[in-house]
Formats: C-alpha cells, sequence, structure tokens
C-alpha cells in the first residue's frame, strides 16, 4: 500500500500521454538518483511514466523531489544530514556509502568513487563534499 501512495506519474493534465512519450522520456536519467527507484514501474504502456519514490526521497515545499546526503568536510563525514534536489546536488562531489572510512570517520582510501556533473569517477577524499547515507539509496 506505501508503494501506491509513493507513486509519481508523467502522465494526466500537462503532463505526457502513453502514446506520444518516447524511449528519452521513459528512460533512467542520473537525476533520478537517490530521488526516483529505478526497478519499481509497471510493464507494458505505462513502463517509465509511472514510477515510485526512493526509500529515502522525499517532496521538498515546491514539489521538487530530494535525496538525504551526509556532509562530508575535509575527508572527514559528519553525521550532518542535508536534502537536496536534483538542481542544488550538481555542484557536489558525492561518494558512495560504502567508501572506506577509518573509525574516526575519515575517508581513507586513496581515491574514492563519487558522482560529479552527472557523471561517475573517482576522485581524492579531500575533494568530495557529500556522501549517500546509505547503500540502498539508489
Amino acid at each position: 500500500e506505501i508503494t501506491h501512495k509513493r507513486r509519481v506519474s508523467a502522465l494526466g493534465p500537462g503532463g505526457l500521454t502513453r502514446e506520444r512519450a518516447g524511449f528519452e522520456v521513459r528512460d533512467v536519467h542520473p537525476t533520478h538518483y537517490g530521488r526516483v527507484c529505478p526497478i519499481e514501474t509497471p510493464e507494458g504502456p505505462n513502463i517509465g511514466l509511472i514510477n515510485s519514490l526512493a526509500a529515502y526521497a522525499r517532496t521538498n515545499q515546491y514539489g521538487f523531489l530530494e535525496s538525504p546526503y551526509r556532509v562530508v568536510k575535509d575527508a572527514l563525514v559528519t553525521d550532518e544530514i542535508v536534502f537536496l534536489s536534483a538542481i542544488e546536488e550538481a555542484d557536489h562531489v558525492i561518494a558512495q556509502a560504502s567508501a572506506t572510512m577509518n573509525d574516526k570517520k575519515m575517508l581513507i582510501d586513496e581515491l574514492v568513487a563519487v558522482r560529479h556533473l552527472n557523471e561517475f569517477t573517482v576522485k581524492a577524499p579531500e575533494d568530495v563534499t557529500l556522501m549517500d547515507v546509505s547503500p540502498k539509496q539508489v
């Protein structure tokens, strides 16, 4: 029942129609990461047009989808959580939740797998500004 209440649709007034929606609209986009579940979508004519929110996603006061991140300062992963929209996160270097840390919550790998400018790459720990809150945050 919760899944049905967390649905997001591109159909309806001001939206798309099933017949006119092309592949590029239905496909997964990098800005969906942490906001829209890439797996939970119906089969058939509605595929990619009706989606479910990701596990930790929420909507802000303007209706934009936001995803939570832990703040990272000088390779130190803090307990501070910020929710950002896709536009707000564009300038950040975001490490995966599975990045290796020591007991003091410092990123210890020489290079860390990150998302930056909608691309997957590797960066030095000092360049990381945010970190996913959970490995389930897909």
